[in-house]
């Protein structure tokens, strides 16, 4: 374990002063001098090609897949390396994240099959009307809703529908009925990563970062064209209010979808967590959020020390909206989609912008991205993070699936 960490160490540096010189070059010669649009796994892929050795192939890449988080090589830190350099160059990072913002490649057949049939399955995520909303489902319901790399593409997909439909006024994100005895009949809004996988080596390091450029993201920012700027001064995105239904808990990357939302019905006995220090990795894009929705000493007790904030409580209120009875959220979905949009919504993401270019422009999360594609690369590859799993998590005892 040491000499492979001490080797790739020493070419992680070498690759990392090669990027600082010729990461915007790269990535001009991936878009074609910035005239198209390419996701930041495909940009990684693309790199892999123009530079062999600069950072892992299809098929290094393949291989690693093949082996638990112990005995990976850790060659995917070198597409952290690489997205933080573009990320970190302005012009190059900014057309990343417009390139994230665009709505997915499958995602206008999806709009005309959900416009025809009024409902949606995409697997691990289904979209149904609810009057002038569109519920979405998130759904792995044999392992607590959780996510990985099977379930990014289809929930991304799903906000990008309701994003573009003009029949959806607002957009609702709930956790699909589970399977586990404990919970048997229940809705649960999600347990975060899915760390079973993660121990077993089935969570790809670009699964980090194309979840929170692109589906968190356009939770946020709603979605962008290519012809206009998404930023907030330019206004070059399509938006809409979105409303999170916490039943039983929301566990790390659940709680960071929260972070983004604009109202939050909450039961009364669920809570949240940002379990990062028992995980060993960083919590998304909680850091830059969480801080400014509930403080700064509350945010570091959270992500730091683990606490736990009950929904009904103070602290848990500063991230839920409305507290309700277990049995009584049906009806709560309903008031709150009345509320929302019997009034109209025309001002929403006029107010939107307005609200984040004092807290978040894009360019501030476009600096952000660049240390988080760093610092996440070297977490998700420490020998602590797996140290944790099998402590916290007993992982080693649990099956890959």
């Amino acid at each position: 374990m040491t000499d492979w960490l001490t080797l790739d160490a020493a070419d992680d540096l070498a690759c990392a002063h090669y990027l600082e010189r010729n990461a915007e070059e790269l990535y001009r010669r991936i878009t074609h001098d910035y005239t198209r649009f390419v996701r930041v796994e495909d940009v990684a892929r693309e790199a892999a090609r123009l530079a062999p050795g600069l950072v892992p192939g299809d098929a290094e890449l393949a291989t690693e897949r093949t082996l638990k988080l112990a005995d990976k090589k850790g060659l995917e830190r070198r597409q952290g390396l690489l997205i933080s350099k573009i990320a970190a160059h302005p012009k190059a990072g900014a057309h990343l994240c417009h390139a994230m913002l665009l709505p997915r490649a499958d995602s206008a057949e999806a709009l005309a099959r959900f416009r025809r049939d009024g409902k949606l399955d995409l697997g691990r995520a289904r979209i149904e009307r609810r009057g002038a909303a569109a519920i979405v489902t998130l759904s792995q319901p044999d392992k607590l809703n959780c996510e990985d790399d099977t379930t990014l593409a289809a929930q991304e997909t799903a906000i990008d529908v309701v994003l573009m439909d003009p029949d959806s006024k607002i957009g609702i994100l709930r956790g699909d009925l589970v399977q586990h005895p404990k919970y048997a009949g229940r809705h649960l809004f999600s347990s975060g990563i899915n760390l079973t996988a993660l121990y077993w080596g089935q969570i790809s390091f670009m699964f980090y970062l194309a979840r929170d450029m692109g589906l968190v993201n356009k939770l946020y920012r709603g979605i962008a064209r290519p012809d206009a700027d998404p930023s907030e001064i330019a206004g070059g995105t399509t938006e809409k209010l979105w409303v999170g239904v916490v039943e039983g808990f929301a566990i790390g990357g659940g709680c960071q979808l929260l972070l983004v939302l604009d109202h939050v019905i909450a039961e009364r006995d669920a809570y949240m967590t940002l379990p990062a220090r028992k995980e060993g990795i960083i919590p998304g894009m909680a850091n830059l959020r969480l801080p400014r929705l509930v403080g700064d000493r509350l945010a570091r007790q959270a992500i730091l020390n683990d606490r736990r904030l009950p929904c009904d409580s103070p602290e848990g209120r500063l991230l839920c909206d409305e507290i309700v009875e277990r049995g009584e959220v049906e009806a709560a979905i309903d008031r709150t989609v009345e509320n929302l949009t019997t009034s109209g919504v025309v001002s929403a993401a006029g107010n939107r912008k307005a609200l984040r270019i004092a807290q978040e422009p894009l360019d501030l999360f476009r600096q952000y991205l660049a240390l988080y594609a760093r610092e996440q690369a070297d977490c998700h590859f420490s020998p602590a993070l797996i140290a944790n799993l099998e402590r916290n998590w007993q992982a080693h005892q649990r099956k890959a699936s």
